[in-house]
């Protein structure tokens, strides 16, 4: 069975909806590293001149290939990406090898059928 990551990158205030969003695509669950730090494409200055880096959750929620696309538009329209530029990003990844991953396959086969 072929797998894709996605890699979603937001603020913090956003993963809940994300989450949900992924999960009725029909991902099966997510890992959240929380309180991470980037920049954009220009610095966000606050008074006295310093940068203001406010904490982002990624999110990485490994799909089925063939679920990826649907998973990634959920997950694109529920974290507002497109709407501005510090609304984050997300993008997929190819995976070689899964494992640990047959009950989680069976579930959502029963749940999420593919026509």
């Amino acid at each position: 069975m072929d797998f894709k990551l996605l890699m979603v990158f937001v603020d913090q205030d956003m993963t809940e909806a994300v989450l949900d969003a992924s999960r009725e695509a029909g991902a099966t669950g997510a890992t959240i590293i929380n309180n991470a730090q980037g920049q954009g494409l220009k610095p966000h200055l606050t008074f006295f001149g310093l940068e203001f880096m406010a904490s982002r959750s990624v999110i990485l929620i490994l799909v089925e290939a063939r679920r990826s696309d649907t998973v990634l538009q959920a997950v694109t329209t529920a974290g507002k990406l497109d709407e501005s530029l510090n609304t984050g990003i997300a993008l997929e990844l190819e995976v070689t090898q899964a494992l640990g991953l047959s009950e989680h396959i069976k579930t959502l086969s029963k749940e999420h059928p593919v026509d």
